[in-house]
């Protein structure tokens, strides 16, 4: 089993996230920093530049959007 480093989830909690308003549903988003820097390490690591601490940083990017899609769905099934 290889353990994998992350940045918490919950570490985004008061700075990159937001509720956004979508077809009268209150849906869970990154806000437009959180999302550019997904994006910036995403890129990163498509060009094998990502440092271990960044490499942390996006896996926990990462997890915290298969949760927003998970809660999301749940939302848009029960509405």
């Amino acid at each position: 089993m290889i353990t994998q480093m992350m940045v918490q989830p919950s570490f985004w909690v008061e700075s990159g996230i937001k509720i956004s308003k979508v077809r009268n549903l209150y849906l869970f988003k990154f806000t437009e920093e959180l999302q550019s820097r997904l994006e910036e390490l995403s890129e990163n690591k498509k060009a094998g530049l990502l440092t271990s601490e960044q490499e942390a940083e996006l896996t926990g990017i990462l997890e915290l959007d298969r949760i927003f899609t998970l809660l999301n769905a749940r939302i848009i099934a029960e509405s």
